[in-house]
């Protein structure tokens, strides 16, 4: 299992960070039904917690009913990055691959659905080859939750959101207000000392 500077590292060298944040949209692919196939949903949640665009949520999903729907939501010109859940080898369970094109959802358990994304990210959640819907349904929650957080934070690390004008004017606010306070006292100093003269 890679840590979590290898996959910044990974994300860094696939998708493009030089573009402002809201320029990216993260389509995270997934349902909360399935233990397995909530990783999307949970990335994407904590996400948008976290300021991203977003679509696909745990609190309303992307999933194989309502995908092409979904799609339309994206804005144009957006920079797409689909995340999914799969299975894989018993070896890679726990991975996260970061690669250049779509993701392909519902590929692995044989569903012909759209594909999503100028980029994706995948995390192998399970082992692939037989019973897929069984499998996703007993997946360790808690695998798949700390994979979720590496995600989040490698993205976080990676493609960084600038603080907006209201949190960047609350910020300088307070460093005014004590300039303007040293600029009187100086002021009142200096009047000071031109008396005692």
């Amino acid at each position: 299992m890679q840590t979590t500077d290898q996959l910044v590292s990974a994300i860094a060298q696939t998708i493009p960070a030089h573009q402002p944040a809201n320029k990216y949209v993260f389509f995270c692919v997934g349902t909360d039904r399935s233990t397995g196939d909530s990783l999307g949903p949970i990335v994407g949640t904590l996400l948008e917690e976290a300021g991203y665009q977003v679509i696909g949520t745990l609190d309303n999903p992307a999933h194989a009913e309502n995908i092409r729907e979904r799609i339309n939501e994206i804005p144009p010109e957006s920079i797409v990055v689909g995340i999914d859940a799969c299975l894989g080898m018993l070896s890679s369970i726990g991975k996260i691959k970061v690669d250049y094109g779509p993701v392909k959802p519902g590929a692995g358990l044989g569903k012909e659905l759209p594909p999503v994304g100028d980029y994706h990210i995948i995390g192998i959640v399970n082992i692939g080859g037989f019973m897929e819907y069984y499998v996703l349904q007993n997946t360790r929650l808690s695998l798949v939750m700390d994979m979720a957080k590496k995600i989040v934070t490698a993205i976080q690390t990676a493609i960084p959101i600038c603080q907006g004008n209201k949190e960047v004017a609350a910020a300088i606010e307070p460093l005014s207000n004590q300039k303007t306070i040293l600029e009187e006292n100086k002021m009142k100093k200096s009047d000071g000392h031109c008396k005692k003269s």
